[in-house]
């Protein structure tokens, strides 16, 4: 469990627990798991020559920044309920219909790791997700999603990927239409 669920278990504030922590006076052990502060020791279980496993968090804008610790912390409880060890966090910003997240990529591309565990499937590819876990596959590694109340239809999963897909097309169009119009009306607004 992270610090925070273990403040509030405990009857603590946050605050105190993270003042306790910084000063090393907490009477449970603790370790920091990415940017989290996790209480107990790490789970060990993992063979030495198994991979690493990472977790992999991601979302879509820097304004749902705070929703990746919390992204984080369900992945990490669901992998120490499994008794996976986690080795490596990684978090990062940035749209799943693009080929532009370096972090992701880098994570497909290192062989050291054979375990990537996402939070939902749509984490890490809002289509071809198939295509990506048969290639882990075959290297002998694998991708691990754990939200068990994804959508199991293929037919319904599809047609959602498109509509989200096409949301996010006449959304994004629309934004950057309204900064247009705004730059436009700022540069020609008379200033006296």
């Amino acid at each position: 469990m992270n610090l925070k669920e273990w403040a509030a278990a405990t009857g603590i504030s946050y605050v105190t627990a993270r003042r306790q922590y910084a000063a090393g006076l907490l009477p449970v052990p603790t370790y920091r798991l990415g940017r989290l502060i996790m209480v107990g020791e790490p789970v060990t279980g993992a063979a030495p020559d198994a991979g690493q496993v990472v977790v992999y968090a991601c979302v879509s804008s820097a304004d749902q920044e705070p929703d990746l610790d919390r992204q984080v912390a369900r992945v990490v409880t669901w992998a120490t309920g499994q008794s996976l060890s986690v080795d490596r966090v990684v978090t990062e910003v940035g749209s799943t219909l693009g080929g532009h997240r370096k972090k992701f990529l880098a994570l497909l591309r290192d062989p050291a790791v054979s375990t990537i565990l996402v939070e939902h499937r749509d984490r890490f590819a809002r289509f071809g997700a198939e295509y990506v876990e048969a290639a882990l596959a075959a290297q002998g590694r694998r991708l691990l999603v754990v939200d068990p109340a994804e959508v199991d239809d293929d037919l319904v999963r599809d047609v959602t990927e498109i509509l989200t897909s096409l949301c996010v097309r006449l959304y994004g169009r629309r934004a950057a239409g309204n900064r247009v119009r705004r730059a436009i009306e700022a540069a020609t607004e008379d200033p006296a």
